[in-house]
């Protein structure tokens, strides 16, 4: 995969930003490091102040795995959009996807708890979504096979996905990152997007970008990627930030 700060990926940023884009980043593995308690995440001052210079003059959004409300409290700006839930929870459609409609999926983790337990994995509810975190289990592999098994086997009206050591539950049929991209552009009255992301969650926007649009993955783990460019990862984020403010040029202060 080519890296951005290549001469060719710098004529395809200055190009992107030349048509005043929406810029669209996930938060976990892109804008923050990936750590051990997702509750320990956290954007670098630099990052964030980055973010907002940007966002005076370009349409931004954060389209994150999170909950907007745990996304809101980790930026220390607020950018115009963010969009949770692996896109299933956005401001362009607040009523969509009830968090009732995982209660099929809340009723068999209950029913598994003690063996979720055992094997060290932690649930979290995020109402549209639930993750089944298991970095910190003792027996990695054990772990995944627990997880694995409950996406293998669900109830009819429920999709799984899985992540950086991580099981995703979601409604069938719910938007996903791409759907919420391709929303926010027509939305904000951008033509393009550049969008960077990191995980599987955004590969559906990758493979989805259209004509103009540049998407980044953040990391060189995953060589099938369909992102067009990558960075070596979120430590380069605040470059691309300064990059990126030098080409839109002295609106921003």
């Amino acid at each position: 995969m080519r890296h951005l700060f290549s001469a060719e990926g710098e004529q395809a940023l200055a190009a992107a930003i030349g048509l005043r884009p929406l810029l669209a980043f996930d938060f976990d593995g892109t804008l923050a490091p990936i750590v051990a308690r997702p509750g320990d995440a956290r954007v670098s001052a630099a990052v964030a102040k980055g973010l907002e210079r940007l966002g005076r003059t370009l349409p931004l959004a954060i389209v994150s795995g999170r909950r907007v409300d745990d996304i809101r409290g980790r930026l220390h700006f607020t950018p115009r959009y963010i969009v949770g839930n692996h896109g299933a929870e956005s401001p362009l459609m607040p009523e969509a996807n009830p968090p009732s409609l995982l209660d099929p999926m809340r009723d068999r983790l209950a029913k598994s708890a003690t063996a979720l337990v055992q094997a060290g994995v932690t649930v979290e509810d995020k109402g549209r979504s639930i993750a089944l975190h298991y970095r910190l289990a003792p027996d990695r592999s054990r772990a995944h096979e627990v997880v694995d098994h409950l996406a293998r086997t669900l109830d009819p009206g429920l999709s799984a996905f899985g992540g950086k050591l991580v099981m995703n539950f979601v409604a069938e049929g719910a938007p996903d990152k791409a759907e919420a991209v391709a929303r926010l552009v027509e939305h904000s009255g951008a033509k393009v997007a550049v969008f960077l992301g990191d995980d599987v969650n955004d590969e559906p926007v990758f493979a989805r970008a259209a004509p103009g649009w540049l998407t980044i993955k953040v990391g060189r783990d995953d060589r099938a990627s369909r992102a067009m460019y990558c960075l070596d990862g979120p430590a380069e984020i605040e470059g691309l930030l300064e990059r990126i403010l030098d080409l839109v040029g002295d609106g921003i202060r």
